[in-house]
């Protein structure tokens, strides 16, 4: 049967998988373009995104906006993601069994948008999806290949929101995944 947006929207608004469903105003799947190359994967929405529906629309989302503008891409250009789709309770951290939780939803959406980049925003992220020993102070911005896709972690937006010092490491990071980016892009053309 082929996979469609439309069934996998059903399947998340209709999701018990974990408690975090009963706390939630709306299911926040994603924002951004279904066709990108590059999918950016975070760990869970917070309040905005709750009552929004969206994906990175809160003060996070704004200063990943900025980033995202400043190192050239526009944001058409992406497609944003969490590893949960529903928020866990005062923005902590999603637990494990509700990171496998939604794990099926996020392959189904990996699926349909066949990127070729994965960047992990964050520590839950990369522990989630490049290795459960991943950390980010010291493997931000290494690459890695999965079944031929590139994979790389940075700084999740609200960290540097806390911690303003980390904003240099991830404008290097970002200009490394922009140069990475546009290498594949020109390598598609020719």
């Amino acid at each position: 049967m082929e996979k469609s947006w439309e069934q996998l929207e059903e399947a998340c608004k209709g999701c018990r998988r974990c408690p975090l469903w009963q706390g939630r105003h709306h299911v926040v799947i994603d924002r951004g373009s279904r066709t990108s190359k590059i999918m950016l994967v975070g760990e869970g929405p917070g309040e905005q995104e709750d009552l929004q529906g969206k994906a990175f629309v809160g003060p996070a989302g704004q200063l990943l906006d900025k980033m995202l503008q400043a190192a050239g891409f526009s944001l058409e250009e992406v497609y944003i993601a969490n590893i949960v789709k529903c928020r866990p309770p005062y923005n902590r951290d999603p637990q494990e069994e509700e990171r496998q939780a939604c794990l099926n939803y996020l392959r189904y959406q990996f699926a349909l948008v066949r990127p070729k980049i994965v960047v992990c925003l964050g520590r839950i992220a990369a522990l989630t999806l490049m290795d459960p020993n991943f950390r980010i102070t010291r493997q931000h911005g290494q690459w890695m290949e999965k079944k031929g896709v590139l994979f790389v972690a940075t700084y999740h937006p609200s960290a540097l929101l806390r911690d303003e010092s980390k904003k240099k490491e991830a404008w290097e990071d970002w200009k490394g995944i922009r140069d990475r980016y546009r290498a594949m892009e020109q390598e598609g053309k020719e």
